[in-house]
């Protein structure tokens, strides 16, 4: 669930605890309205994230929430990811000419 790198920057981007809105998730993820709403879908289901909709005027804001349960399976993934690097035996890829996969905010 969480290794699909959309749904891990969404959660990433909530660590700090606070809510956060649609708009400034699609901001930091750089994902496009209907893949947003999908994913964050499959991470509300999954119990990792909550989603709290609210009438502002006329406009209705949705808000994002990192759950117990997902803090807990980030924390897990991460530290399966640190024991895979750790373990790793295999020789050093040269750097290329970008050190980062993707482009998105949530890395920078």
């Amino acid at each position: 669930m969480i290794s699909a790198p959309c749904r891990l920057g969404i959660l990433a981007s909530l660590i700090p605890g606070l809510p956060v809105t649609f708009m400034e998730m699609k901001e930091a993820t750089s994902l496009s309205d209907g893949n947003l709403h999908v994913q964050t879908r499959k991470l509300q289901e999954a119990g990792y994230i909550d989603i709290n909709k609210s009438t502002k005027g006329r406009r209705t804001v949705t808000e994002f929430r990192i759950t117990d349960l997902g803090r807990e399976r980030l924390r897990l993934h991460v530290m399966k990811l640190q024991q895979i690097l750790d373990a790793g035996t295999s020789p050093q890829r040269p750097e290329s000419s970008s050190s980062r996969a993707d482009d998105s905010a949530v890395w920078a």
